[in-house]
């Protein structure tokens, strides 16, 4: 495991400081504000400490409430909505400065057998010969801001591999559809919940501005205002992080300054691991162009 995926486990691994109360680390990406993908991880791994038996998170639904402050640790409260014979369900809040910044409810089922099909996964390039985001940022570091070129640069937990590239810096329309592959960098381990908690951390990366592609736009223009509204992800079978998944991603609808974005997950064997579905705040603010 490199030592950035381990500072990301750490991360990940949540401090209990009362009964279904828990306190997060955060970690400064260089955003704007705290990275939605953080929240959602933690709150995953919050609410996974208060259910057993065996069950897994099979979905979860959360808002993002306010902008989270990446200096300052997040305080989660789990509560245990209702545990019933087959589906457990957990309430998370996450709490700065006295206030929610993001709330979400989680599903979790222990393993039966039923009905199986799937969607059928793209035949895109693999992984392979593809440059890293970071590799790529490497390339264009002078054209960076300089508040995110550090981090831009710098060593990943996750290798996130584009099969398609639009110039964030001159972006042209283009159709509202984005693969990307992706794995940890270092071997897990053979812990379900954890690969878990990784996808929901990486599964906010590039999802909202795939709505933003039909209209030549990035979130490198100081005029375009971004931000994740909410975010659901339904795990579907085991998968591992530690191995390349196929994030494909299209955009079927923006309006009301709001863009809506979808994704299915995939491992290397084609089989679907989770979906992801995200909307979120485009702004075009005029004032700033």
């Amino acid at each position: 495991m490199s030592k950035v995926l381990d500072q990301l486990v750490s991360l990940l691994n949540m401090e209990a400081i009362e009964e279904d109360l828990f306190r997060g680390a955060s970690q400064d990406l260089g955003f704007r504000q705290l990275f939605g993908g953080q929240v959602l991880g933690q709150s995953l791994s919050a609410a996974s400490q208060t259910v057993g038996g065996g069950r897994l998170v099979h979905s979860l639904h959360g808002y993002f409430l306010r902008p989270g402050d990446a200096g300052l640790p997040i305080v989660y409260q789990v509560e245990r909505v209702r545990d019933g014979g087959s589906f457990s369900t957990r309430r998370v809040t996450a709490i700065q400065k006295g206030k929610t910044i993001f709330t979400c409810a989680a599903s979790f089922q222990g393993v039966e057998e039923g009905f199986q099909h799937q969607l059928q996964m793209p035949d895109v390039q693999g992984p392979d010969s593809l440059k890293s985001e970071t590799e790529l940022a490497r390339m264009v570091a002078d054209k960076l801001p300089e508040r995110m070129r550090e981090r831009a640069v710098s060593d990943k937990p996750i290798d996130i591999r584009p099969v398609s590239r639009n110039n964030p810096f001159d972006p042209k329309p283009a159709e509202p559809v984005k693969h990307v592959w992706f794995r940890a960098d270092g071997e897990l381990p053979d812990n379900p919940a954890l690969h878990q908690y990784l996808l929901a951390y990486a599964s906010d990366f590039g999802l909202l501005t795939t709505s933003m592609l039909p209209h030549g736009v990035s979130v490198w223009q100081k005029f375009m205002q971004v931000a994740s509204l909410d975010h659901a992800i339904w795990f579907h079978q085991p998968l591992r992080m530690d191995e390349w998944l196929l994030y494909s991603m299209d955009s079927p609808w923006a309006g009301n300054a709001r863009g809506f974005s979808r994704a299915s997950i995939f491992n290397q064997a084609g089989e679907l691991v989770a979906s992801v579905a995200q909307e979120g705040l485009i702004r075009l603010r005029e004032d700033l162009r």
